[in-house]
């Protein structure tokens, strides 16, 4: 009897800490990052960051690399991208269309808000202006971002494009989409004349391949875009969200850490939310604008009723941008 009761207690012990065991395994969240160049190079840089993120979240957290930027969207509309390092305009599709939320943005490590979107031809081009690039369209190829990209595509869409009346996917010889190292390696092998970049990738360009980034010449650059914003799943749970964001709020401080963001081009991180894509909305209902404006396929009613709606989208956009300054000043007051 004795012996059973004793055979009884090990089982339920051993049952017990089984399940245990089990109630303790670290939840896994996974962080999609943006392909802006090969994976191999990405997870060189990111890989201690992430250490020290699954170190002190507790959380088990795994690195989702896709080939576009699409590939994270769509991950994170599925549930199989919980949070997510992303450009302004794949963060503002994120939002849209996946449920996600920005919760963060990153501060670049010259302390800078922000970065710039790059026109590049090769050092040896003759084509030194963006007058030069749409004067010759017709005899170059053209080398333009990810359709989600906010430098690679959105920006130069606008101002390079748009402003002009110019319609990039007719305009040149031929015309190709790609990620910024992309882009900037074709351009710099002279496989393209010209190509979208931006200034965080030229500066990652001179540390892996100072080379290539030797052979390019800047001809023309953007005004400042906001800083890259981090988004995570709207239906996290309040657990999950306090404990990412106590990590980001936090991390940096100690030198080791500094390290790590400086692999990343990164400082410490700031705080943020959905208020930071409006710019970007604002610029995309530009270009919309500027497409309707000059579709020769509308009627003029038509076309006056949808320059209406996106006028009236905009007006809406502008008071929200004017009650965040104000609300930024009162802050910093």
């Amino acid at each position: 009897m004795l012996k059973r009761f004793s055979r009884a207690l090990a089982a339920s012990t051993l049952l017990a800490g089984a399940l245990a065991g089990t109630a303790q395994a670290a939840e896994t969240i996974t962080f999609g990052i943006i392909s802006t160049e090969s994976s191999q190079n990405l997870r060189s840089v990111w890989e201690p960051f992430l250490a020290d993120m699954s170190k002190q979240t507790g959380y088990e957290v795994e690195a989702f690399f896709a080939p576009d930027y699409a590939g994270v969207i769509q991950g994170m509309r599925f549930d199989k991208v919980d949070l997510a390092w992303y450009g302004n305009k794949s963060a503002m599709e994120a939002v849209d269309r996946a449920g996600g939320e920005v919760f963060a943005q990153t501060v670049a490590a010259n302390g800078s808000p922000g970065y710039y979107s790059h026109l590049i031809v090769h050092k040896d081009s003759a084509l030194n202006s963006v007058e030069d690039v749409l004067k010759n369209a017709k005899s170059l190829t053209f080398a333009n971002g990810d359709p989600n990209s906010t430098s690679g595509y959105l920006v130069p869409g606008y101002y390079v494009f748009a402003k002009n009346k110019v319609d990039a996917s007719q305009a040149f010889k031929r015309s190709l989409n790609g990620s910024h190292e992309v882009n900037a390696l074709s351009v710099a092998n002279k496989q393209v004349d010209v190509g979208t970049f931006n200034s965080e990738g030229m500066e990652r360009l001179e540390i892996t391949a100072p080379d290539k980034a030797a052979q390019l010449k800047v001809i023309w650059t953007s005004p400042l875009i906001p800083a890259d914003p981090l988004v995570w799943r709207k239906s996290l749970s309040d657990e999950q969200k306090n404990r990412l964001r106590e990590f980001f709020m936090s991390y940096g401080a100690k030198p080791a850490e500094k390290e790590i963001l400086a692999a990343l081009q990164w400082a410490p991180f700031r705080a943020s939310d959905n208020d930071q894509l409006l710019p970007i909305r604002q610029l995309e209902l530009f270009k919309k604008r500027s497409e309707v404006a000059a579709d020769s396929k509308l009627s003029d009613s038509d076309r006056q009723a949808k320059l209406q709606g996106i006028d009236d989208e905009l007006a809406k956009l502008e008071q929200r941008m004017a009650e965040r300054e104000q609300k930024n000043a009162a802050k910093a007051s």
